[in-house]
Order: structure tokens, then sequence, then C-alpha cells
């Protein structure tokens, strides 16, 4: 990560500092939000390019929103409407894209790896906002965030994650991040959800949805039917599963806080009056991953010119 074009393609590309400097950073923008003028010039002159082949609403217009911010010119593509619907292949249209010159990427797709194979198409920095069931690295950094936020801490906190663990790429995220930043990972969910042999990572893993009391933060996961292959059966029921797994206000304490990446299945596998309560941080969760997303695209524009006579002016605060 110490070359003139670093990337976000995993958690596992930042270290538990590089980690740090980024929720730092993004504290430091959260002044930028309560102006009347929510804008600075940080990233004035540069160009983000959002690529959307999946479908999003956090993810993609947190990252337009992020990158207007910073005062950088933003273009966004979805698939519909593009030449991907003309069979358009993703090398040439990131080529095609990356004919304009822009200094990040932003890819979304349903292909595992499509994120990594983007930084060989094109001369700009990349960030991966989710590539199959592989990973959603800026997912975790706004998670890590709010739970910082909220709890004044990382190391040691307990978090339970409970659901489709198996088809989650936010859950494979948060792991890999959660243990970066010293927390303890428990995953709760049907054995057909859970991957084998995920121990080996240093999580836990319990079936039992009572085991999540001990935990300081409860992360819940939706079922993943789009990752799913067809025809297979992973629990007997959506109302078997919301009876066995479901979290609820009766299944958590008063001291717990309650997150979920979006969008909910409300009443499938989280109750609707949990999610609506003063112990839900999941509308927290949408505001912090603007400022996160503002971090990430001002660590990977500006940083690799530090500490050399070729840094440009650039500005936090005005």
């Amino acid at each position: 990560m110490d070359d003139l074009r670093r990337h976000l393609i995993a958690i596992g590309d930042l270290d538990r500092e590089g980690i740090e400097r980024i929720l730092e950073t993004a504290a430091s923008f959260e002044s930028v939000q309560e102006r009347e003028v929510k804008k600075v010039p940080t990233l004035r002159g540069r160009t983000v390019v959002n690529v959307f082949f999946e479908s999003s609403t956090r993810t993609s217009s947190s990252f337009e929103l992020a990158a207007k911010r910073l005062s950088a010119d933003v273009m966004s593509l979805k698939a519909s409407g593009s030449s991907v619907d003309k069979g358009e292949s993703l090398k040439d249209t990131i080529q095609t894209l990356s004919a304009y010159g822009p200094d990040v990427v932003v890819i979304r797709h349903a292909a595992i790896g499509a994120a990594l194979k983007t930084t060989g198409y094109t001369n700009a920095h990349v960030v991966n906002a989710g590539d199959g069931k592989h990973q959603h690295p800026t997912q975790c950094l706004l998670d890590l965030y709010t739970i910082r936020e909220a709890l004044g801490r990382l190391d040691g906190v307990q978090v339970a994650i409970v659901g489709d663990v198996l088809h989650s790429r936010v859950a494979r995220s948060n792991i890999q991040g959660l243990l970066a930043v010293g927390a303890q990972v428990l995953l709760v969910g049907p054995p057909t959800l859970i991957p084998r042999g995920i121990e080996a990572t240093g999580v836990r893993v319990s079936h039992e949805i009572g085991d999540i009391a001990t935990a300081d933060v409860v992360y819940v996961l939706r079922m993943q039917s789009e990752r799913m292959a067809e025809g297979a059966n992973y629990v007997p029921s959506l109302r078997e599963y919301t009876e066995r797994w479901g979290v609820t206000s009766s299944r958590v304490s008063p001291r717990q806080i309650v997150m979920h990446p979006g969008p909910m299945n409300r009443g499938v596998e989280i109750g609707a009056d949990l999610a609506d309560s003063n112990q839900s941080l999941i509308l927290r969760q949408v505001q912090a991953g603007l400022v996160t997303r503002m971090a990430v695209l001002y660590d990977l524009v500006t940083r690799p010119y530090r500490d050399t006579a070729e840094r440009p002016a650039v500005e936090v605060a005005a």
C-alpha cells in the first residue's frame, strides 16, 4: 500500500494503523456535516468514477455524496441503461471510463474478484464497493467507526454477528476488520449458513440465539437470497428462521447496541420495533458511511504524496 497507486480491495489491505488513521480522518470530517455549506476543497480538480454493476442505495449514494463533499468531479454509472446491457465486458467498460483520466474508480460487481481485476484495467486508485460474497471493506470501516463512537473503544468489544454469514461479504470484511482491531467475534446462525472451519480465523461459533446475551454489539445480517444457489434450502422456511434466529427486543438487553448493514427485512432477521428503537444504530451507520467514505477517498488520493516533494496542497477543513 505504499506505491503511488494504492487500492482498497479488501479490509486486509489496511493494517490496524491504517484502519485507525482512516477512522480518525472520518472523525475530522464530522464537523463538515454541521456547516451550512457542507463542502471542503480537499479533492478539487480530482475525478471519482462510481461504477455499480449491482443495485445499491446506501453505498452508491454515499460514495457519490462523499466525493462531492470533497469537491471532486463525479461520474456515476449503473449497469442498467449502459453498454453493459449490450454485452460490454468489465475490461472494456473500465478502460473506456479510464480514458477520461479518473483519480479513483469505485466499483460494485456481482463477481468475486471483479474489483481486483479492475486494478489491471485502469491507472486510477480502485475502491471495492462490494464484489459478490467476497468483501465490502468500506462497510467494515463505517461499522468500526460506529462501534467506536458508541462504545468509546474497539479493543475488547464483543460483537455477535447473527444470520447468513456464509453468503455475506459484509460478514467477511467485518470479521477480518474486527479481529484486526482487537475485538472478539461470535458468529450465530443455522449450521448451513456458517462457513465450515471459520473458527480457524479466531472467531467463536454458536447455533443458539441465546448466546448473543454476552455481546456488546449485536450485528444482524439478512438472508442473501440473491447469492444462494437456485433450489438450495439453507433453512426450512423464513418463518422458522425468524422463530429460531430472529433478533427481537425480547432477545437483547438494554445495554446492547444493534446494527444492520441494510437493506433490512423487518420481521424476518430483525424485529421492526427493535430496528426503530434507541438501541438501534442503523441510521447512524448510514451517516457514518458518508464521513468514512470521504476519509477513504481522501486517504487514497493524497497519502501516496505525503512526505515527498510532490505532495499537493490539501485541506481537510476550510
